[in-house]
């Protein structure tokens, strides 16, 4: 019997003419209340009644007493989250709102509460990205301890740290009260520090077992790099302690380690990694919640990949050759021999929970078509338990009589369902959720308030001090992006002589109070941002930052600061002293922000000129780029060369409010100083010594 039966549905797909005003009015009360009673009774006896008490951890399935999952905890927190935001519409919930809140409370400090006590691997990890090191996925349901060993399971899953900062945020969104002390925001913030490089880390991904070969490796994973950054665009400027919040409680995330997971990720798609071609998992990473890209036509292909490759009559395959379950798989065996998974293609198991992620994603997507089809495949596959409530089981396997049958006529067998263990919490979590969509109890900005869904040039704009990722739309490469540039002359000798050329240029001392700083320096001020002594944390790892991260001005402090970028760092290397060198990465350097940044307000570079650089017989070419930079133009990149003061009302500012606890004086970290001579006749290249003559003493050495 199908949930239809029982509990009536409202078209949940609002067309974009009716105003959300229109939508949000109950038209019915009485019947609306009786609604959400019947999905309250199901949070209730199907993944309330199976939360630790303590911990506040769920398990994978129903029947397990010991092993608590984070991923899965994670999901029925957000169910629980979402009839809690279904609640709050009504205005005599008689408790059950604040029940449900706190429920997910629960469960997500639960969560923080098991990693805090693995603070000494985030440091480990934040040094060298292993499995080791990694954060445990699975703990203890009752006592919060681990339970299986780095040896025992692959706990390096880079994609449950993202879902949790991802859900940390949205739920903080709606009101909730999930973070505490300083120290929880100091943990939270070195959270972000270690989902920053997936692009780089191999990791199990969602399926835990690493390649499709199932041989022990890991490896890039495209539905991790997408989770993550989604999770770094999300808590972004997030204040974690909510309207209540100070500056200290703000979460600040590298901007160009975002761009570089943006990078990979979208390079990968629509593949998963390196053995999966396609793969099941980047459905959640591609819609809800993540909805990683906003490219349509990657989401496009990776949908339809997925869908022509994976669905099956029951659900979606994980991926191709996928073992797991498999009547045929030696559940005695951790790996697999070399080729095994050869014996599993075609007979793979089918899991109706992506069946429930095609239904969310077409109510986020505004396709009623598309929410129809997978509903009706969904009816056919639910059971019903002795409460009369709908349970959809993990998955769906080929009996060992029909497997040769199946491997030769694909989709032709009937499947068994897998129902030993009780209940499979994910499954259930996504079925309420995607229930409340589709029977217009819950709207798609009250389950996803900082709208992931959208395009972030359509998203809300964020006031307040903190840069917000807000790129306009473009198409291809072309965008009306303009990259402002500040020149900054070492001294007025150099001031003048570029004078003589049309290059006007700043003094250090003409931009005043404004400070020029090494990249170097805002990488020592990055240090101090998430030390915790308490829990042995040190802060941002000491890396550079890039060329988007010297892009913004800062507040630092009191102090009004814009960075050069790092291809001005002096250096004793021989390619320092290239001319030709410098000015192609300059180029490189306006190109790359032009094309990648995707922050608010306008990027800055600065652009620094050293008097070693006029005496290079190639400065001439530097001047003939800086006379294409006055035009406009740098090849395909709007620019503007003015002065500091006149730019910075456009730039993005960032306030890194965290230094102004400290006690450290503004002199521990020395600015650009500007050269001073008594001589600043200089008018042209001519005019300016190249070489100096030494002249040595005549030694005679011969040997008498």
């Amino acid at each position: 019997m199908g949930l239809s039966e029982k509990t009536p549905r409202q078209n949940s797909v609002i067309d974009d003419s009716v105003y959300i005003d229109q939508f949000l009015k109950i038209s019915n009360y009485e019947d609306t209340v009786r609604q959400l009673d019947i999905y309250y009774g199901m949070v209730k006896r199907q993944l309330l009644q199976y939360q630790s008490p303590i911990t506040g951890l769920f398990p994978v399935l129903s029947n397990d007493k010991e092993v608590g999952s984070v991923r899965e905890s994670i999901y029925c927190a957000a169910a629980v989250w979402g009839l809690y935001q279904a609640y709050r519409r009504i205005d005599d919930d008689r408790g059950k709102s604040y029940e449900l809140g706190q429920s997910t409370v629960k469960c997500m400090r639960g969560i923080l509460e098991c990693w805090m006590k693995q603070a000494p691997r985030i440091e480990l990890f934040k040094k060298n990205q292993c499995n080791t090191h990694a954060l445990h996925i699975k703990f203890h349901l009752t006592t919060g301890h681990e339970v299986y060993s780095d040896s025992e399971y692959n706990h390096l899953q880079i994609d449950v740290v993202s879902t949790y900062l991802l859900f940390l945020v949205q739920m903080i969104a709606s009101g909730l009260q999930i973070i505490y002390t300083q120290d929880e925001v100091a943990f939270v913030q070195n959270l972000v520090y270690y989902v920053e490089r997936a692009y780089r880390t191999p990791d199990y991904g969602m399926w835990e077992r690493g390649s499709k070969y199932n041989d022990g490796s890991a490896e890039i994973h495209a539905s991790s790099i997408g989770l993550a950054k989604s999770a770094l665009e999300a808590i972004n400027g997030c204040n974690l302690f909510g309207e209540k919040g100070a500056s200290w409680s703000v979460v600040y995330v590298d901007i160009d380690a975002h761009n570089r997971n943006r990078s990979i990720f979208e390079t990968l798609l629509p593949r998963e990694s390196c053995s999966k071609d396609v793969d099941s998992s980047l459905l959640p990473t591609i819609s809800f919640p993540a909805f990683s890209t906003h490219e349509e036509m990657l989401y496009q292909k990776t949908k339809s990949n997925i869908v022509s490759t994976l669905k099956g009559n029951y659900g979606f395959k994980r991926f191709v050759r996928d073992g797991f379950k498999t009547v045929i798989e030696d559940p005695k065996k951790r790996y697999y021999e070399k080729g095994e998974i050869k014996n599993f293609e075609k007979i793979e198991c089918e899991w109706p929970l992506f069946y429930i992620f095609m239904i969310i994603d077409g109510v986020f997507k505004a396709v009623p078509d598309q929410i129809q089809e997978y509903q009706d495949l969904l009816k056919e596959r639910i059971m019903v338990d002795h409460h009369g409530d709908p349970v959809i089981p993990m998955f769906f396997y080929v009996p060992e009589e029909s497997i040769e049958k199946e491997k030769q006529e694909p989709n032709t067998c009937t499947r068994k369902p897998y129902t030993d263990g009780g209940l499979f919490l994910w499954n259930q979590a996504m079925f309420i959720l995607s229930e409340l969509l589709t029977a217009g109890l819950l709207h798609i900005n009250e389950l996803d308030l900082v709208r992931r869904y959208l395009p972030s040039y359509n998203r809300p704009r964020k006031g307040g001090r903190y840069s917000a990722f807000q790129a306009k739309p473009c198409f291809g490469t072309a965008t009306d992006l303009v990259v402002q540039i500040v020149l900054i002359a070492e001294s007025m000798r150099l001031q003048a002589m570029m004078a003589t050329y049309g290059i006007q240029t700043q003094t250090p001392h003409e931009v005043e109070p404004v400070q020029i700083w090494s990249s170097t320096q805002l990488v020592k001020v990055y240090q101090n941002l998430g030390v915790n002594h308490k829990l042995k944390l040190q802060g941002r790892p000491v890396r550079p930052v890039g060329a988007l991260g010297t892009s913004k001005i800062y507040r630092i402090a009191g102090n009004t600061v814009l960075c050069y970028p790092i291809i001005f760092e002096v250096s004793d290397f021989y390619l320092y002293r290239d001319m030709a060198l410098l000015i192609d990465d300059i180029k490189t350097e306006l190109q790359f922000v032009g094309r990648y940044w995707r922050l608010s307000g306008r990027p800055t570079v600065c652009l620094l000129i050293r008097e070693e650089h006029m005496r290079d017989p190639q400065f001439k070419q530097m001047l003939d780029l800086l006379a294409m930079l006055k035009k406009g133009y740098c090849d395909s990149v709007k620019v503007r060369i003015g002065r500091l003061q006149n730019l910075i009302s456009s730039s993005c500012v960032e306030h890194l409010d965290f230094m102004n606890l400290l006690d450290e004086s503004n002199e521990d970290y020395p600015h650009f100083k500007q050269l001073e001579h008594d001589y600043i006749g200089y008018q042209s290249l001519t005019d300016v010594p190249r070489i100096l003559n030494f002249q040595d003493e005549l030694k005679d050495y011969s040997v008498r």
